[in-house]
């Protein structure tokens, strides 16, 4: 839907680095404020959650999130996929896209609890999500998203919660609800996102080992299939209130990120409109 007034305005364009299911909240808010939005990946995306993450289009060529598109393309293709109205996806882990695109705005939302390589000058406002950034260092501002009263804060100063390395609770469970990996190996889904488990249930292997639900719920994210994976690396997730519906719609974390990365760009770019 287009805005009145906004036929002729140039969209404020948006760079999101990472795919995964957290980015994938951030763009789908970014896409529906009226941004142009480009994300960027590594070629073998580790996303557990598929199903919201458009890192699947690195590997599908095309996939869909809540009725939005993405879509992947090489940096050549650019040009041409900015015409359409699929969110473009392109490889390219070092974000280098940006010095063609030149985007007002650039998220770090990898989620890798470090700084790979954003910096200040990489657009005039630079948003980075979690833990690894200082704000006025690394980041014009950094998003909280550690699960809690912060969830989504905006902070112009300091960092993020540290992380503690226990994913935040859902239906009561933490750790308790991660699928990891048993073995060094190629990991093989053979459960799909969506499934109710049971405890101990097989939804896969690592070089012909069993990996195994940890408790009864919904599967709600599994690791693409044929990666190389090392133990205890984490696979996938149970979620314990046994909802599939929810295993195909961004989440509450999610969408509470994304609201803090909005506010950030309208208070770092002038508001709505930006010049």
């Amino acid at each position: 839907m287009t805005p009145l007034g906004a036929d002729r305005r140039v969209p404020p364009r948006a760079l999101v680095k990472g795919a995964g299911d957290l980015a994938t909240g951030v763009a789908l808010r970014l896409k529906r404020s009226g941004f142009l939005v480009v994300m960027t990946e590594v070629a073998r995306p580790t996303a557990v959650r598929r199903t919201v993450a458009f890192a699947e289009a690195v590997y599908q060529g095309r996939t869909s999130v809540e009725g939005a598109e993405a879509v992947r393309v090489t940096p050549a293709e650019l040009g041409d996929a900015l015409a359409g109205d699929a969110i473009p996806v392109v490889v390219d882990p070092a974000a280098a896209v940006r010095r063609t695109f030149g985007p007002a705005l650039l998220v770090d939302a990898i989620v890798a609890k470090r700084n790979l390589g954003t910096r200040l000058s990489d657009a005039r406002a630079v948003v980075a999500l979690g833990p690894g950034f200082v704000a006025g260092r690394d980041a014009h501002a950094v998003v909280e998203t550690m699960r809690g009263h912060h969830l989504g804060r905006v902070l112009l100063e300091g960092t993020a919660a540290s992380d503690t390395g226990v994913p935040g609770e859902i239906g009561g469970s933490t750790w308790q609800r991660i699928v990891r990996s048993p073995a060094a190996g190629t990991f093989r889904g053979v459960a799909r996102i969506g499934d109710l488990v049971e405890a101990g249930d097989v939804v896969g292997y690592v070089d012909g080992e069993p990996v195994v639900a940890p408790l009864g719920g919904v599967l709600r994210g599994l690791l693409h299939g044929g990666l190389e994976v090392s133990p205890d690396f984490k696979l996938g997730d149970v979620d314990p209130r046994g909802d599939p519906s929810l295993c195909f719609s961004v989440s509450d974390k999610a969408r509470s990120i994304a609201g803090g990365v909005l506010e950030a760009a309208c208070l770092l770019l002038g508001g709505v409109g930006f010049d």
